[in-house]
Parts: C-alpha cells; structure tokens; sequence
C-alpha cells in the first residue's frame, strides 16, 4: 500500500473549510479543481459549478488532506458525521482490485472501480461497518 489518507465531503463549504485547514497546517494546496472543469460527457448545474470537485493540501509526513464537495442534488444523503472517507492510494491496479473486492464483502459500492477521466483507476464503497473508502491507482 502506497499511503492512506483522509477524504472530507462538504455540502458547498469545501472550499472554506480548506482555507481554514490551511491557516492551521500551513502548505500550499497541490491540487484545486472544480466541477466546472469536468468533461463535457459529466454536465454539471450552475448552482454546483464552482463548488470543489476535489482538493489536496499535503499536511506532512506524505499525509494528504483530500476533500470535495457533493452535488447539490446528493444532499438528501449527506450527513456531517458521515462525511469523511478513507482513501488509500495503491502501487497496482492488482492492488487496488485485491483491496477493492475485500472490503466491499457485505457492503455497498457507490463506484465500482474504473479508469477515470482524471486518469486514476478509482472506486468508492461503503464497508459492512459503515466504513467510507476510497480505492485509487495511478495520476
């Protein structure tokens, strides 16, 4: 295994919520990216255009803190408390499918792992224990 790290969800406080990270563990961000960058494939409303489709601030010791917010439509389903993943970012994608299988045994896929446009091959699932995870090989 490469590293884990955590992976926040905000409902359209993402980007506030990363500035505050950043007074606190100071850094610079590695990566900012907006839904209104997605393909044209991936339509995206106004209202969700400039939320935050994902975010990096490195906080130290290879931990990076990763976060985005949901759509505007996914609110139904968004609880704080439930809001935050872990993401493990893998050497293979043998690992990734290993890693993947395993912990979905009892749980639920919201991704089922994929190449993806950003050029990861990346899923998301949720454990039999209510466990968010993040699986991700490559960019």
């Amino acid at each position: 295994m490469a590293n884990l790290n955590p992976y926040l969800s905000f409902d359209g406080r993402c980007e506030e919520a990363f500035n505050f990270y950043k007074e606190v563990f100071g850094g610079e961000f590695a990566h900012v990216g907006r839904f209104s960058e997605m393909p044209p494939q991936f339509p995206v409303s106004e209202s969700d255009a400039n939320r935050i489709m994902h975010i990096t601030l490195p906080i130290g010791g290879g931990t990076v803190l990763m976060g985005s917010d949901i759509f505007s439509e996914s609110r139904k389903g968004f609880t704080i408390g439930n809001n935050f993943s872990v993401s493990i970012h893998v050497d293979s994608q043998k690992e990734a499918d290993k890693l993947f299988a395993g912990l979905a045994k009892g749980g639920n896929i919201s991704m089922p792992l994929q190449q993806t446009f950003w050029g990861s091959y990346f899923g998301s699932l949720t454990d039999s224990f209510g466990v968010n995870w993040m699986i991700s090989f490559g960019a």
